[in-house]
């Protein structure tokens, strides 16, 4: 299989990445567009097997799968000012955020299209990916897909595309959430006196060992919440103030923000 990658940014590059690392595709079947001229030393250093280009000296596009990278804010512009025309077997898959199937087939003027939303774990092979396919896409053809998305971590296939926007603001954003929260919690050990970096160590260690719990127990998160929050102790007093200041309730109207906007990127 050839795959030509538009947009070889951190999600591009992160993909073609995985493809190598399982020998998917051999280097030489690899090609990378980028928009910028400047980063093309830089992506030659990391791939020096594979061909690399901008959009504007890509007349022509050998490949069998094109997987669009490009910021969704950007596709229109570069969709309208492609060098090549589509070939009637290629296979697109669309990794942006927010734009249907339908629009992407209209602006490629290309039936054969794929869309799926990955998360930044994919760089560690720790992703997992939601996708949906337009009609007219055969199982194989499916199935080839899903294996190439399989190397970067999990993936999970939607029949209904609407439910993407939801991935988009659960998995898709989801690892900033942990960031934030993550930092929040250091930050507070800072204050109370101790050193960042042993803080850091402290809470980065409690959120891969609450994982584990998570991942291993049979007890449902309530719980396992119990099992810490003994009754009139230091864990009670911290979720009490998480409960009076809607803590919950916060987090899930920003994740519910995160899908509207997922829905207005489509335009």
């Amino acid at each position: 299989m050839k795959i030509a990658i538009l947009g070889a940014g951190n999600m591009g590059l992160s993909f073609s990445k995985s493809f190598l690392k399982y020998e998917l595709i051999k280097p030489q079947d690899l090609h990378l567009i980028t928009r910028s001229e400047s980063k093309i030393s830089k992506i030659a250093e990391e791939f020096p097997k594979s061909q690399i280009s901008t959009f504007e000296e890509t007349k022509e596009l050998d490949a069998d799968l094109i997987i669009i990278a490009v910021k969704p804010q950007d596709f229109q512009h570069v969709a309208q000012n492609f060098q090549f025309t589509l070939k009637e077997n290629q296979m697109v898959l669309s990794i942006m955020a927010g734009i249907k199937i339908e629009k992407i087939q209209k602006l490629l003027n290309h039936p054969l299209v794929v869309r799926a939303m990955p998360n930044s774990p994919t760089l560690l092979g720790m992703g997992i990916t939601g996708y949906t396919a337009a009609g007219g896409i055969s199982f194989s053809q499916l199935i080839n897909i899903e294996r190439l998305l399989n190397s970067t971590g999990r993936s999970v296939y939607l029949e209904n595309e609407d439910l993407l926007d939801g991935v988009t603001a659960l998995s898709g954003s989801g690892p900033a959430y942990f960031y934030y929260i993550v930092d929040a919690m250091i930050k507070a050990g800072v204050e109370m006196g101790i050193d960042e970096n042993l803080s850091k160590l402290f809470v980065q260690q409690t959120m891969l060992g609450a994982y584990h719990l998570i991942n291993n127990s049979e007890k449902s998160l309530e719980e396992l919440i119990k099992d810490v929050a003994s009754k009139g102790g230091t864990t009670e007093a911290a979720l009490k103030t998480f409960e009076d200041n809607s803590f919950k309730e916060i987090l899930k109207n920003g994740i519910l923000n995160a899908e509207k906007r997922a829905k207005e990127l489509n335009g």
